[in-house]
Parts: structure tokens; C-alpha cells; sequence
């Protein structure tokens, strides 16, 4: 077993993972980048390293500097938790290399062919895996994408190699929409994972995501945890995720675990891993709550391997009392799986609840903010992941994460209940967050009844109701920070190793948040440079620029404000395209720049008409809040 093991992310799944390293005796390291000096995982790592300033592409995302970081503690293994580098195979192929270090995750061989969208499809292919009818090779130009179309029909789905979460897929409805389309998801694709490359498939319009958890050891040993539903999604995010899927037969169930176990198999994959497919009714049955489900013989389609720990594994590990992690640990130390596929069993029903700092009320827009109250509930039934306490800052830097809300009961019925007495007793205050449409969708007739689809709350849930349901259990988010707390403890550096140092008679208004955010450069409340991504008022006079909607996944919030015609970022973020040149005539509403900020993709719509005279950003650029992005005269 592994002595020492560093954890390539942050939040809560960086503290998911050093729980589990303490369970098995393996002291654990943190990384963290300047604007998370005091951020939960770092003070629950044994040991924790600065690698960089905020941005992710300069701390996160350096490989370089992680897998030194790694040698410099000591440590024997990483393990990239999701998201950043988890799915990256060139980092795992790195430490794979490295001598004395050992990649918690599959081999980086499996981690390739699978985390490329075609390659995954030959696979599947191979192993008599049902695969969404489409392209198995990359596609270059809007007539392959056309083809495609009129062979299947349309709605076709364009889609980035690399993609997942709905970014780098474009819809296509019909042909003249076809170049448009192509041109955005290799953007997107590029931008997102690095991988202009795209594919082609048929688009399915309302079915379920159906995914299995699955468990492989270098032994030859396979397995599969049984499935989860993640239909409840907004923009290809998912939002509530369930185990198991209220709408599957034991039949139907039966096949789609056997067929990602064949798929995994043959990738030679190792560790742990997700198979989503894709559900569609084939008409012939009618959907049940408890457990009847779509028929045997409805159309199930392999679309995509996750090539990591998946944010909801925690409602498998619920119904089957078995710790992912845990084994995603041990499996990469050498040990064989002790249990086999008969020994797998599903008890009770699990339900798990994104707690992030959004306002559903405005499509789910980012609203980081300090935690002024943090009150989760408890009790029997009441599982919580999170990296959080009172009075820390959700920043505009990463994800807008606050926690994981799982709960578990004997039935599905139970389990819904439960859910409602957790969701009323978490109070948060200072930020908007999701826990209100939480709330309406367990009083939601076609989530209770498990009818929902991919498609549901994009285009069919009333605007209005969720609004009336954050105005009903919603809080308003802080309007500013009060006074420095006296406190007589500070964190400080030495030689980029964080160090938690007590003081006496500190005086008033120093401590470390203030020194943290003066050696960032920001300010002592904590925000840093990233400012407040909800912010709608402007500085010096300045009117605001809007984002509007694009994409997987965007924001109305204002990511922008003018002031003497120079348009300034209101958030930190990374410009996807730049729309206009020096000389350009826009007008008003035109689209000046994409921003990317908090995984939301944000048009940036100029406030009013002019000349541009000049631009300041250009595609991959990463922006801090207030650095211009374009000047008009």
C-alpha cells in the first residue's frame, strides 16, 4: 500500500479522497493554488503545497509543477480526483513514467481510446455494445456532417472528441445549420479539452442517461455497481442524480450492465470508471415508479466512458455499501477485487443533490459570495461531501460547488421524503443557491412519478415555477463583507509549503485571510482578484455589458462593465473567441468576445454602438476581473 499520496484537485472531492487515505493509513498531500490559501482541503491534507496563482492553467492544470510537487513531498502516488487533469491521459502517461510515482486511475493506453469519443465507439463496437447511429472516424467538413442528417434524419449532434458535460456539442436541426455548428464544437473543443477533433452521431430527443458504475483490477476481474440516473439535467449538467434508476425493468437493467462490463473489458481498462448510456422508450411500455420501468426491449445506446471517479459515485456507494475510492486506491496499490459480480447488491435508494452557489432563477447563473451562514442538516438517512464551513468564500474562480447532499432510505417513496426534511433544515445565507429547486422538484409530479427525461427542465419545466420557488426558499446573497474578525491564527509560506501558525495579541483586522488576499493581490475580504460574478451594478459611471445564453451551458449574469468605452471583465474567466477587430462598426447587443467563467460559457454583448479602436484579448487569453477586453472610441 502507498505511504503518501497527493491529490491533483481541491473542494470536496479532494477531502473524499484524503478520507479514504486516512481510513487506509496513507498520510495525503494538498495542492492549492493563491486563491485557495484557506480552503477546506488544504487544511485537511497532513501536508499542503502553493502551485500557482489562481487560474487554473497556472496551478491545477500545471502537470509539471504537480508531479514536482509530488517528488518534493515524497509522495508515491496521485490521484487526480475529477474534473482538471483527471481525464487527461498525457498527465497520467507523465507520472506513469516517473519513477517512484504511481497514477490512481486507469492506464493512461485506456484512458486515450476511451476518452476519445470515436475511438470509445470502435470499442464498444467490438465488444457488441449498442453505439447512437453515427460517424466512427472524425469529421472535417459541414457535407460529412450533412450526410450524417439525411441518412438518420436530423437532429444530428456534433460532438467534441474530448467533450463531456455538453461542451463541444453543437445541435443541428437542418442543413444550412450545419457549417455554423461544425465551426463552434471544434472551437469549443479546442478551448475546453485542447481537441479540435468532432464526430458526428444521431441526436436522440427525450431519453433517459442511464450510467454504470463500474470496477476493474489488474487481476482480470470486473465489475459492475449497478446504475444510476442522471436524466435530471440542465444543459447536459446534471443537477440530481439517483440510484437506482427509478425507470429501468430488471431486464433492461441486466443488459446494460453486462454491456459495459464487455466494453470495459475490452479496453483493457483498470480502476474505477462510468459507461453512460442513453434510454429511449421504445413505446412499448409505460414508465412506473417503483421499479417496473421501461420494457426489456427498449433502445438502449453506449455514449460516452468517463475515465475517472464520477461526482455522483457517492449514491452508488450508498446502495451498495461499497467504497469506490477506497478500491480506486487499493486497485492501483496491485490488490484484487475481493467481492465478485453476485456479491454486488442493491439496497434501499439514493438520491443526490448538487448544493451549488446558483441562482436557479436566472438559469442557474454563478453567484459566488461568502457563506455568511452554513448550517447543513443531519440526521438519520443524511449523507454530506463538502469542503466548507461558515464564513468561507465561494469564489469565481472554479466550479460553484458548495456540496453534495446525499440521502438514502429503504425505497424510493422514503428516499424523497428524507430529502425534504434535509432540504428544509440546510440553511444557507450569503449566496443564492440550488437547494430551492431542489425542493420544488421533490413536490414535482413528473420527478416523483420518474417521467423526467434529458430534456425536462430545458423544455418543459415552467420558468416561472422555479422562480416563485427560490422567491419562496431562496436567501438573498450578501451585499458586502462586515468587519475582519479578531483572530490569532495565521497561515503563512515558506518555500511554497503552507504552514498554520498561531500568534498572540494579533492585531485586529490582520490574519489570514487579509494576508492571504494581499500576497494575491486582491483584497482582504477573501475575493482576490475574481471579484463577484453576479455583480450587475458598474463602477465610475459605467453602464454594463450582458451576456446572453450559448451553447452547453451559459449565463445571463453581466460578465463585463464600460467606462469610457473601455469594456472591462467583471469576472476572472478564459476567452473562448474574440467576434470583432480593430475598425469594426458594432452596434449594440453585437457579441464582442465569448467568455468562459465557472464552467458557463458567456456571451459578451457590447452596451452600446461604435467604432472599435482597439482589442486587448485574443482566444485562450485568461482574464482577470477588470482587464479589458476591448476599447471603442
Amino acid at each position: 500500500m502507498f505511504e503518501k499520496l497527493l491529490v491533483a484537485n481541491r473542494g470536496e472531492i479532494a477531502v473524499r479522497v484524503m478520507a479514504a487515505c486516512e481510513e487506509l493509513g496513507i498520510d495525503t498531500v494538498a495542492v492549492y493554488s493563491d486563491a485557495d490559501r484557506d480552503a477546506g482541503h488544504v487544511a485537511y491534507a497532513d501536508e499542503a503545497y502553493n502551485v500557482g496563482p489562481a487560474p487554473a492553467s497556472e496551478s491545477y492544470l500545471d502537470q509539471e509543477t504537480i508531479v514536482e510537487t509530488a517528488q518534493e513531498a515524497g509522495a508515491d502516488a496521485i490521484h487526480p480526483g475529477y474534473g482538471f487533469l483527471a481525464e487527461n491521459a498525457s498527465f497520467a502517461r507523465r507520472i506513469e513514467e516517473t519513477e517512484g510515482l504511481t497514477w490512481v486511475g486507469p492506464p493512461s493506453d485506456a484512458m486515450e481510446q476511451l476518452g476519445e469519443k470515436t475511438r470509445a465507439r470502435q470499442a464498444m463496437q467490438a465488444a457488441d455494445v449498442p453505439v447512437v447511429p453515427g460517424t466512427t472516424e472524425p469529421v472535417e467538413t459541414a457535407a460529412e456532417v450533412r450526410e450524417i442528417g439525411e441518412e438518420f434524419g436530423y437532429p444530428v449532434a456534433i460532438k467534441a472528441e474530448g467533450g463531456g458535460g455538453g461542451r463541444g456539442m453543437q445541435i443541428v436541426h437542418d442543413s444550412e445549420d450545419a457549417e455554423d455548428a461544425l465551426e463552434t464544437a471544434k472551437r469549443e473543443g479546442k478551448a475546453y479539452f485542447d481537441n479540435d477533433s468532432v464526430y458526428v452521431e444521431k441526436y436522440l430527443e427525450a431519453p433517459k442517461h442511464i450510467e454504470v458504475q463500474i470496477l476493474a483490477d489488474e487481476h482480470g476481474n470486473v465489475r459492475h455497481l449497478g446504475e444510476r440516473d442522471c436524466s435530471l439535467q440542465r444543459r447536459h449538467q446534471k443537477v440530481i442524480e439517483e440510484a437506482p434508476s427509478p425507470s429501468l425493468s430488471d431486464e433492461l437493467r441486466e443488459q446494460i450492465g453486462d454491456a459495459a462490463r464487455r466494453g470495459v473489458r475490452e479496453a483493457g481498462y483498470t480502476n474505477a470508471g462510468t459507461v453512460e448510456f442513453l434510454v429511449e422508450d421504445s413505446g412499448a411500455s409505460e414508465t412506473h415508479q417503483n421499479g417496473g420501468g421501461e420494457a426489456a426491449d427498449s433502445d438502449f445506446y453506449f455514449m460516452e466512458v468517463n475515465t475517472r471517479i464520477q461526482v455522483e459515485h457517492t449514491a452508488t456507494e450508498e446502495v451498495t455499501d461499497i467504497d469506490v475510492v477506497r478500491w480506486q486506491i487499493r486497485v492501483a496499490a496491485g490488490e484484487e477485487l475481493s467481492f465478485s459480480q453476485d456479491d454486488v447488491g442493491i439496497e434501499g435508494h439514493a438520491i443526490e443533490y448538487r448544493i451549488n452557489a446558483e441562482n436557479p432563477a436566472r438559469e442557474f447563473s454563478p453567484t459566488p459570495g461568502p457563506l455568511e451562514t452554513y448550517d447543513p442538516p443531519g440526521s438519520i438517512g443524511v449523507r454530506l461531501d463538502h469542503a466548507v464551513n461558515q464564513g468561507d468564500e465561494i469564489g469565481g474562480d472554479y466550479d460553484s460547488m458548495i456540496a453534495k447532499l446525499i440521502v438514502w432510505a429503504e425505497d424510493r417513496e422514503r428516499c424523497i421524503e428524507c430529502s425534504k426534511r434535509a432540504l428544509e433544515h440546510y440553511e444557507v445565507e450569503g449566496v443564492h443557491t440550488t437547494i430551492p429547486f431542489h425542493r420544488l422538484m421533490l413536490t414535482d409530479e413528473v420527478f416523483v412519478e420518474g417521467r423526467h427525461t434529458t430534456k425536462y427542465l430545458d423544455e418543459e419545466l415552467e420558468d416561472e415555477r422555479i422562480a416563485n420557488a427560490v422567491d419562496r426558499w431562496g436567501s438573498e446573497p450578501a451585499s458586502g463583507g462586515g468587519p475582519s474578525a479578531e483572530t490569532h491564527e495565521v497561515t503563512v509560506e515558506i518555500d511554497g509549503r503552507r504552514f498554520d501558525v498561531v500568534l498572540e495579541d494579533l492585531p485586529k483586522g490582520v490574519g489570514s485571510g487579509a494576508a492571504s488576499g494581499a500576497e494575491a493581490g486582491g483584497s482582504s475580504d477573501g475575493a482576490g482578484a475574481s471579484g463577484s460574478a453576479s455583480s450587475s451594478g458598474s463602477s465610475g459611471g459605467g453602464s454594463s455589458a450582458s451576456a446572453g445564453g450559448s451553447g452547453g451551458g451559459s449565463s445571463d449574469d453581466e460578465v463585463a462593465t464600460i467606462t469610457d468605452g473601455a469594456i472591462a471583465a467583471d469576472m476572472q474567466g478564459t476567452i473562448l473567441s474574440v467576434d470583432v477587430a480593430e475598425g469594426d462598426e458594432i452596434t449594440e447587443g453585437d457579441v464582442i468576445c465569448v467568455l468562459e467563467a465557472m464552467k458557463m460559457e458567456n456571451d459578451v454583448t457590447a452596451p452600446r454602438g461604435g467604432t472599435v479602436e482597439g482589442v486587448s484579448v485574443a482566444a485562450g487569453d485568461t482574464v482577470d476581473m477588470g482587464d479589458t477586453l476591448i476599447v471603442l472610441e
